[in-house]
């Protein structure tokens, strides 16, 4: 878990048919004829090739040549194994001739602290062991039609967050410490008007002195014990709304709490003092369904159903003067996606018609034209379309609209007699799963499910869910990830300034100078458009401004 980006250089090995070496970080640096090595095109087999590169651009080396990466192939084969450092994928790949961490530098021993010697000898069993596993592990992915998935796919992308992590993105720790100061005084106001609603002083973020407070003095009803008092969960407190003013306060309370500590304490702690940049760390091998994720800070979940968490968008900023950020998503990918998997033709007619999604839904729904689709018609389509990608169930439906099980049932019933192919893709995924074990994307990506089997009913229904959502959600990752690796290369070959600098989710965001802005808005949208080929287009939005809040 070390930040690579900052962490402690001591040294590095290399394994070939010329013997084992290990270099320290210093005599890596000197060594003229190990540079022209890692910067020739030379074949090299890696675990980590992000590190890697990350690595030797620590000590002035562009790192080329490499061609498979042990860590990204055993997330391949199977993403829900944890990943936590060679050798536990050694051991998974039933090669067990390399020790622990801890069987080496000793129980609790910090891994910067022993001898070099140690470290070498650890290093150069290390490099031994990943010249076996490529074997092995090529076969697996050959079985599994993964092959081009790893090389075509998840190496290229490697290099792209590479030099997206070591660009980094602009943070205005100025705007970001006013931001601080401003929180802090509504937290402060938000504080003394709950305690003058409770009638007294007491500790809001003590769950046992809250529940006394909303259950005893306030007299209202509980809803769940725990064993220490009352639960004071966010559903539970949400259930409560409009009972009593107090409420929600609390619920604000902590929502701006959560934007305060995680989000703007959190990106002054890990801003450079110097550079006034952020270098997050994409994870590439955590996800069980191919999304990316992200740390140090991450960017993927700032919350954006409040205004102040979308103002922190506002501290991003471009790295240069007259720069901007331009910033461009996929229009609802998941459902087209949907579209393209289940081959639903009314889908597709939507979809390529250029229909509005939810308001053709609430149409077939409810049966009326387009005019006389209202809001509240459009909102309850909408929470069906997503709630159909990810598997809902009549009560998730009926708790998300506020609405009876069998209002909810009806609703989803309604929609699959529209989109009857829906219907079948979810009834054939379910039972693809149950016989083969995993799903899999348009582009072989895999999730084992064994859970599908469960005599549970729960643990089965959620595993059920999972199965209908894989392929979707997955896929969509599959294309944005695509969309990165061409977007790359589409701007070297035009010879522009721009820089990619994040992807977070269905959304890629970069910086440019203001004169690119117009070349920008031409090719981003045909890269992502045109990324892979569907039975229905892909449509993607794009804006640009002074920060990243401007360019949404």
């Amino acid at each position: 878990n070390d930040n690579y980006h900052t962490a402690n250089f001591i040294g590095l090995t290399v394994h070939s048919s010329q013997g084992t070496y290990f270099f320290t970080k210093e005599t890596a640096e000197k060594s003229a004829v190990f540079r022209d090595w890692v910067e020739s095109e030379e074949t090299k087999v890696v675990y980590d090739a992000k590190k890697t590169m990350v690595a030797m651009n620590r000590i002035g080396f562009a790192i080329k040549g490499v061609t498979f990466d042990i860590m990204l192939a055993s997330y391949l084969l199977n993403p829900s194994d944890s990943i936590d450092d060679f050798t536990s994928v050694a051991v998974r790949h039933d090669y067990t001739e390399v020790e622990t961490d801890e069987a080496i530098y000793g129980k609790g021993a910090k891994r910067s602290t022993p001898e070099e010697d140690i470290v070498a000898a650890h290093l150069a069993r290390k490099a031994v062991a990943i010249a076996e596993l490529e074997k092995r592990l090529v076969d697996d992915l050959e079985k599994n039609e993964q092959l081009a998935l790893m090389e075509d796919l998840e190496l290229p992308l490697t290099f792209v967050l590479a030099q997206m992590e070591m660009q980094g993105v602009s943070v205005d720790t100025q705007r970001l410490g006013n931001m601080k100061v401003e929180l802090a005084g509504r937290l402060k106001t938000l504080e003394e008007s709950i305690h003058s609603l409770a009638g007294e002083e007491f500790n809001i973020n003590s769950p046992k002195q809250l529940g006394v407070i909303l259950f005893e003095k306030l007299e209202l009803p509980p809803v769940k014990k725990t064993k220490t008092g009352y639960s004071t969960a966010a559903d539970v407190l949400e259930s409560l709304s409009g009972k009593h003013a107090i409420i929600d306060e609390i619920l604000l309370y902590r929502q701006l709490g959560k934007i305060q500590s995680t989000y703007i304490e959190g990106l002054l702690k890990v801003t450079d003092k110097e550079t006034h940049k952020v270098h997050t760390r994409f994870n590439q091998t955590l996800t069980q369904t191919g999304r990316l994720s992200s740390v140090d800070p991450n960017l993927q979940n700032i919350p954006i159903r409040l205004e102040e968490g979308r103002k922190i968008r506002q501290v991003f900023v471009p790295s240069k003067p007259g720069w901007k950020m331009f910033s461009a998503d996929y229009s609802q990918v998941e459902l087209r996606v949907l579209a393209h998997i289940s081959e639903d033709e009314n889908l597709i007619y939507a979809f390529k018609h250029d229909y509005d999604i939810h308001t053709k839904t609430a149409m077939d729904v409810f049966h009326v034209e387009q005019d006389e689709v209202d809001s509240l018609m459009r909102r309850q389509a909408k929470a069906v379309n997503f709630g159909i990608v990810y598997g809902i169930s009549d009560y998730g439906l009926s708790q998300n609209l506020g609405i009876t099980r069998k209002e909810a049932k009806d609703f989803i019933d309604r929609y699959f007699v529209s989109y009857p192919a829906v219907k079948e893709y979810m009834q054939d995924i379910v039972r693809f799963a149950k016989e083969k074990g995993y799903v899999e994307t348009i582009l072989h990506r895999r999730r084992y499910i064994p859970e599908i089997v469960s005599r549970n009913f729960n643990v089965r229904g959620f595993a059920e869910r999972t199965a209908m959502n894989t392929p979707i959600q997955g896929s969509a990752a599959d294309i944005i990830k695509k969309a990165m690796i061409l977007m790359s290369e589409r701007l070297k070959s035009e010879n522009l300034e721009a820089k990619l600098l994040l992807q977070v989710h269905d959304e890629l965001i970069f910086e440019a100078p203001e004169a690119e802005i117009a070349k920008l808005e031409e090719i981003v949208p045909d890269v992502m458009e045109n990324a892979v080929e569907l039975s229905v287009p892909l449509k993607v939005d794009s804006a640009f401004g002074d920060t990243w809040y401007d360019a949404k």
